[in-house]
């Protein structure tokens, strides 16, 4: 018998170091709200909405988008609370970083678009 096997056949190992792994089912569901979160994207292109409104309508989609990537398929949903509450502030400044540096051009850019 070896060492590693349960004391009690039958017995569940229950080792700290394994984590739940979500099920093919799961990943595939997620998989399909990605690919329709796409499709609302790319038809809100086609439409004329005022550039406010389609800035802000992508960026809660994209937003959405991420976390599931992030919960689902990087795992994070599964993983200890610490290591979720790192990343969290990394990415907060992350954007505020880009933010920064990229929404003055994104207001000169607007004055050059035609109206």
């Amino acid at each position: 018998m070896s060492s590693h096997a349960p004391a009690v056949e039958g017995a569940q190992h229950t080792d700290p170091s394994t984590h739940n792994a979500g099920t093919t089912k799961l990943f595939l569901t997620v998989w399909v709200w990605l690919l329709i979160l796409t499709g609302v994207e790319v038809f809100l292109a086609y439409l004329r909405l005022p550039p406010m409104i389609m800035l802000t309508i992508l960026v809660g989609l994209s937003l959405i988008k991420s976390v599931l990537i992030v919960a689902y398929f990087m795992h994070l949903r599964f993983e200890k609370i610490g290591l979720f509450l790192t990343l969290i502030p990394a990415t907060v400044f992350c954007i505020c970083v880009m933010m920064i540096m990229f929404f003055p051009d994104s207001v000169r850019l607007m004055d050059m678009r035609p109206h």
